[in-house]
């Protein structure tokens, strides 16, 4: 067998600059220090990595800057909401449970203001659309009944309804921070979170006021009665913390005074919409002829 001799030579190779500028269609390959790029590496994302981690913090310590409430980022974070979590803060209102207080099981730190709006905007129309229903169903068969829609109704159930979602809220949050600041032992709500849980309570009455379409007084009174004892205990279960802890008079007025006026409220809506205390057609018919005989008898 021939032996074959490998000659082993070492060869000086020329420079980087000189061999590109020799080899100018030739393919470079550059291998980088793997412990100068991942430096350089780090270095390019800890600009990324600071803001992330400030960013995590800032959530998780609840500490995260809001914008300014005249500005529109503001007002859109109130509106940030998905619909699994209206369903089930609507579901809370509905359904209310003893222990468990609507802030803290559905809205904890985030309130919004979709559900309430909403919520008041359906009830409004609502009750502007059952009681021209209702108001139909009461006059048909009358003579010389015409049927008019009384589009009054609607601007008159919004004032009613916005002015009870807004101006109760705000007295309830002033008298609380008021009472707050004398003991501060007592649980704080914002006014958010105020307005919150009373929009959300008014959900009951959608199916309630759809219910008032039918002329009859007794179901008409028992589905305030449900309607009723529900929301009140909403709003019970709910502010009985920030209260509790208060003198008892104060205590008693508070809760005398939220259920005094969300029994207004129904009541008011009830009386004002859907009132059937109508004449009697035979009654209408009997007035003209009760006069034209008076007048008859009476001496000239």
């Amino acid at each position: 067998m021939a032996n074959t001799d490998f000659h082993l030579q070492f060869q000086e190779f020329e420079d980087e600059q000189g061999f590109t500028d020799n080899n100018q269609g030739a393919t470079t390959v550059t291998i980088d220090d793997p412990i100068k790029s991942r430096k350089q590496r780090k270095a390019t994302g800890t600009a990324f990595e600071e803001e992330d981690n400030d960013d995590k913090t800032e959530l998780l310590s609840g500490q995260r800057k809001s914008a300014p409430f005249w500005t529109f980022e503001y007002y859109q974070t109130l509106f940030d909401v998905d619909s699994h979590q209206v369903k089930n803060r609507i579901i809370g209102s509905i359904l209310p449970w003893p222990g468990k207080n609507f802030v803290e099981v559905y809205l904890r730190s985030n309130p919004d203001l979709y559900g309430p709006f909403w919520i008041c905007a359906t009830l409004v129309f609502a009750i502007a659309v059952s009681g021209n229903i209702s108001s139909f169903l009461v006059h048909q068969g009358q003579p010389n009944f015409r049927y008019v829609p009384d589009f009054s109704k609607v601007t008159m159930a919004a004032t009613a309804i916005y002015s009870y979602a807004w101006l109760v809220p705000l007295a309830l949050w002033g008298f609380l921070t008021w009472r707050n600041t004398k003991i501060t032992s007592l649980v704080s709500y914002s006014f958010l979170q105020i307005v919150c849980v009373y929009g959300y309570s008014l959900s009951i009455y959608i199916p309630a006021v759809i219910l008032w379409i039918i002329p009859n007084e007794g179901l008409r009174w028992c589905s305030i009665v449900v309607a009723l004892c529900l929301s009140g205990s909403v709003l019970v279960l709910t502010f009985w913390p920030a209260i509790r802890d208060d003198k008892p008079r104060i205590t008693i007025a508070i809760i005398s005074t939220i259920m005094i006026l969300h029994v207004l409220l129904a009541v008011g809506c009830k009386a004002c919409f859907f009132s059937t205390y109508e004449m009697h057609p035979s009654k209408a018919h009997n007035e003209p002829s009760t006069a034209t005989n008076t007048s008859s008898t009476n001496p000239k």
